[in-house]
């Protein structure tokens, strides 16, 4: 790679997302969506369910078993490949009680609380008193003072340890916690949320998270945690801590760690943009999404009931289901825009949000493609077609990152 005046070889500038407002509407994109990728199909959301489940089981089948009339080394081999397989499909059905908070499960509301409620109390999450701290960071995505969660902090609100963590020793202690510990500790302490005047945390009804009409479904989700709480505790009596642990409590770390690794990724690349109440809209906000260099890793097996391409902040409050999703980024996009490689560097190209673009030397396209909705490509993109050059059209482009790039590579589309 050739080094550009200041920086070293291995160095790549740094492209920071567009902070103009983008030159569109939700309400465009989603009339540029057919109406029926929003019909929420009850038999094909509970079909996903059932797979999942039937995985679980099956898993769980081998787990106690199987495994035990194992050799010693054998089992120390097939544990490990249990808790990761196991986790990752629980990651999944922890992403459908999501889906059922952003009424994308069914056309029902009370079926969607109800399936919602059931497996994230499964999965040790306070159902309704995360949808609604959920909902408010969607609502409030990129705020400074609003934002429920990640909200970088000022300098001078740093801890005073923070600059002894600024190592790879100290780098790696702070991951492990945080990809071990850290949902846990979000949703009973705030850590990582928003500041609070007073104690804030998942499991107070009357904590200042929520508001009065709010309170009666905290209550509700208390009580599935000690519902699912009773039962591990009676597992626990009958086959022992460890049994537990072994079965149950690993893949629900390696569920924490992929809801984690996911979200931080998401929302903490330098180049996403926050602003404070100045600047801040709901639109600009939530048009900056992080996810697209990520979408490579999504595409694996967390989220893989038919939808790897996760829906964006915009349309996630459109509610557009998880079986709708891909034809309905499609239709959104009603061109595509091929990306040239950057003049000034070889290898990836990088688009807004830390998208990169692999496959193309220098001066062909690259192996990937920009989604662009109709209407903005013809006003704005006309102005200057080639991605990156900084004037009106090219920031135009980049803003558009809230819709996800449906190809990779030339043979991926």
């Amino acid at each position: 790679m050739r080094a550009r005046r200041g920086m070293t070889a291995t160095e790549v500038p740094l492209r920071r997302s567009p902070t103009e407002k983008p030159p569109f509407t939700l309400g465009q994109i989603k009339k540029a969506i057919p109406p029926h990728c929003f019909d929420r199909s009850v038999i094909r959301s509970f079909s996903y369910v059932f797979r999942d489940l039937l995985f679980a089981v099956l898993f769980l089948y081998v787990a106690v078993a199987l495994i035990p009339k194992l050799s010693l080394g054998l089992a120390l081999a097939a544990w490990p490949l249990y808790w990761v397989l196991q986790g990752c499909v629980l990651t999944g059905l922890w992403v459908i009680a999501h889906e059922c908070g952003h009424h994308a499960f069914s056309d029902y509301s009370l079926l969607d609380d109800v399936a919602g409620l059931v497996f994230h109390s499964a999965l040790l999450v306070p159902y309704f008193s995360w949808k609604y701290s959920h909902r408010r960071h969607h609502s409030n995505t990129s705020s400074i003072e609003r934002d429920e969660v990640f909200v970088p902090k000022p300098k001078f609100a740093l801890s005073w340890y923070s600059k002894y963590l600024n190592n790879p020793l100290g780098r790696i202690v702070t991951l492990s916690v945080t990809l071990t510990l850290g949902w846990p500790l979000y949703l009973a302490f705030n850590v990582s949320g928003r500041p609070y005047p007073r104690f804030a945390c998942h499991f107070d009804p009357y904590g200042p998270i929520y508001t009065d009409r709010e309170r009666t479904q905290i209550f509700i989700s208390d009580a599935g945690l000690m519902a699912t709480s009773y039962a591990l505790y009676r597992f626990a009596a009958s086959y022992g801590f460890w049994w537990l642990a072994r079965v149950y409590g690993v893949p629900l770390l390696i569920v924490n760690g992929w809801l984690v690794l996911i979200t931080y990724l998401q929302h903490t690349h330098p180049a996403l943009p926050h602003y404070d109440s100045s600047e801040w809209d709901w639109l600009r906000g939530g048009a900056g999404d992080g996810g697209q260099g990520l979408r490579g890793a999504q595409q694996g097996v967390p989220q893989h009931h038919g939808h790897p391409r996760r829906a964006p902040p915009l349309l996630d409050d459109a509610a557009l289901p998880r079986h709708g999703g891909d034809q309905g980024h499609q239709a959104a996009a009603g061109r595509v825009l091929p990306v040239r490689r950057d003049s000034a560097a070889e290898g990836d190209v990088e688009g807004g949000a830390g998208m990169h673009l692999r496959g193309a030397g220098r001066g062909e396209k690259a192996g990937g493609c920009l989604l662009v909705p109709e209407g903005v490509l013809n006003r704005s993109v006309n102005q200057k077609r080639r991605f990156g050059e900084g004037g009106k059209g090219g920031r135009a482009v980049a803003a558009l990152s809230l819709l996800r790039p449906l190809c990779v590579s030339a043979s991926s589309s």
